[in-house]
């Protein structure tokens, strides 16, 4: 956003100036000022500093800040988990609309995270999760077996890059935890898929934490009645 000073002299009454406000190519009048002309110019002079100034502001009050936005980083690699999305029932079971909502979601969040690997286990609900990024950012989707969290950490480690891992609720805290980044507590498996890892590691130090995506999980409270 745009703002500008500007003044212009007064017709109909000699001798004075009027000093107008464009903002985003709308024009706001201020009263009319008691000024000299000359007195108004160098008044201008002094105003133009405080546009640039309005201007730089309103920029950036009206930036919003993405919550994934640090292609620029330093760090030698960022491993960003997540849980599948909300699934439905059965064996091997798709996303529900919820879940492909926040598939979506997670696609824009990461679209500037400047991806360089995506990796999913072979369940549908897990490649689904994955599919909207993948689609996105026009990378492969590589499938790994959970079965041995440890070294599929070493794998990682050996990759350079920024790579998103889908998992699970009983897989994903472990890898976070493989990878030296906080587990936090246990994933609630029955309605908890907001929980983003977002682990950095760089030259001898490791960087970790927990953000949350989507639809909030709300931690049920159950009172103890003695």
């Amino acid at each position: 956003m745009r703002a500008l000073l500007s003044a212009a002299p007064l017709p109909a009454v000699p001798n004075r100036v009027a000093i107008y406000l464009t903002l985003e190519g709308v024009d706001y009048y201020p009263r009319v000022l008691g000024l000299s002309a000359a007195n108004g110019d160098r008044l201008l002079k002094r105003l133009t500093c405080l546009s640039l100034l309005v201007s730089l502001l309103v920029l950036g009050a009206c930036q919003t800040p993405n919550l994934i936005s640090d292609a620029g980083s330093s760090s030698l690699q960022t491993f960003y988990l997540v849980r599948h999305a909300e699934k439905q029932t059965g064996t091997n079971p798709s996303l529900t609309q919820a879940g492909q909502a926040r598939a979506e979601r997670l696609a824009k969040i990461l679209s500037d995270a400047g991806l360089t690997h995506i990796h999913s286990t072979e369940t549908k609900r897990t490649l689904e999760t994955a599919a909207p990024i993948a689609a996105l950012s026009g990378l492969p989707i590589a499938r790994y077996g959970a079965s041995d969290l440890p070294a599929f950490a070493d794998t990682l480690r050996a990759l350079p890059g920024r790579h998103l891992i889908v998992g699970h609720s009983n897989t994903t805290p472990g890898l976070a935890a493989a990878l030296g980044g906080d587990p936090g507590t246990a994933i609630d498996e029955k309605s908890e898929y907001d929980r983003l890892y977002v682990i950095e590691l760089s030259a001898g130090e490791t960087l970790s934490r927990i953000e949350r995506y989507g639809v909030r999980y709300q931690a049920k409270i159950t009172e103890h009645v003695e």
